[in-house]
């Protein structure tokens, strides 16, 4: 779990810190690259590193970036990949979201903020397929199903949307009322496993019956805030997971629009804080609410005191942190702050960085 590896990492108090990031591809023979690219950067990371400190000091380091390069299987790479390597940790991360650029960062500390990004865009949410042959209920992280759910209520093993009377069944209205009454039973079962959780829930089915259950749901916009049209011919738990991640995405962007745009009318209520150190400095003192960082923007700094630092234009200096808005993210999240990473220039009207404060 993210969450899990984000509180080691930050936990970490032996130093050097290693921090490698390098964009991957999901599929043969681009992959292959992957795995190049991943060795040069941990030789890039082991020159700086025996520049800067004693052999025996990093030795246990040294090893670990030496080991985990050979227990990263690159058939299994996302978007991105991610180490974290000290005498003391070796972990790493796959994620769905690009990095802005191959590197190596040394520090005192983890550079946590693609950990952050990926938990600030982990989005979690529910399934429910309408299918011909009964109603299955799943739960998905971003585009991977998890689990489907098998409670009292699902799955539907048969489809209920005909009648058994012939009469009936030649019957338009009487059809249309059958299918409202088991759309409205699906819809207090999927209340009774959803409610709780806040979550999403994403309808696979077909227009007419996506449009009955809009009619009969008891929270039609809280639930259901689309559908995808179902295709019979492939109900397959990927071809699910990737059409409704497919779905979510827009949201998600519309989210950090909504971001940016509180951002912006924060600036009247002088809520807004453009430079780097008072935004540190806030970020300490636990006054971040939202947090807006442009993707491309990265800032190497060396501290001058516990809330101060000088920029500085080469972040492989001795002493030097590769990245300070790695620190500014962690800060404003832990303190139960907004976090944005956003590839929209809309937030370059305040600058690269912006944070909006509580006080």
């Amino acid at each position: 779990m993210l969450s899990q590896l984000l509180e080691k990492l930050v936990s970490q108090t032996a130093q050097p810190c290693v921090t490698i990031s390098l964009n991957t591809h999901r599929t043969h023979p681009d992959n292959v690259q992957d795995g190049i690219v991943m060795k040069n950067l941990c030789k890039e990371a082991e020159n700086r590193l025996l520049q800067e400190f004693d052999k025996r000091s990093i030795a246990q380091l040294l090893d670990n970036l030496h080991h985990i390069q050979h227990e990263i299987d690159i058939n299994h790479n996302l978007e991105s990949l991610h180490l974290f390597v000290s005498n003391e940790v070796k972990e790493y991360a796959r994620t769905i979201w690009h990095t802005p650029e191959d590197k190596v960062q040394i520090g005192n500390a983890f550079a946590i903020r693609p950990i952050v990004k990926a938990l600030n865009r982990t989005e979690e949410h529910f399934i429910v397929v309408l299918s011909q042959s009964g109603v299955h209920l799943y739960k998905a992280v971003n585009d991977t199903i998890t689990e489907e759910i098998h409670n009292h209520d699902f799955p539907v093993k048969e489809n209920t949307h005909y009648h058994t009377d012939k009469a009936k069944g030649s019957d338009p209205k009487k059809t249309d009322d059958m299918v409202r009454e088991f759309l409205n039973r699906v819809d207090k079962a999927v209340n009774n496993t959803v409610l709780d959780t806040g979550l999403k829930v994403i309808a696979v089915c077909t227009e007419d019956n996506h449009s009955r259950l809009m009619q009969v749901a008891d929270r039609p916009q809280l639930y259901y805030p689309g559908y995808i049209a179902i295709n019979y011919n492939d109900t397959t738990k990927h071809k699910l997971a990737a059409d409704a991640w497919h779905f979510i995405q827009p949201l998600q962007q519309q989210r950090r629009t909504e971001a940016i745009g509180e951002m912006l009318e924060a600036v009247s209520q002088a809520k807004v804080l453009t430079e780097l150190n008072e935004i540190y400095r806030a970020a300490v003192e636990g006054r971040g609410e939202l947090l807006v960082v442009h993707d491309s923007f990265a800032q190497p700094v060396v501290m001058t005191g516990n809330e101060t630092f000088d920029l500085v234009d080469d972040a492989t200096m001795p002493g030097a942190i590769d990245d300070i808005t790695s620190n500014i993210a962690w800060e404003i999240y832990s303190k139960k702050g907004r976090v944005v990473f956003t590839e929209q220039d809309a937030i370059k009207e305040l600058g690269k960085i912006a944070l909006k404060v509580r006080w």
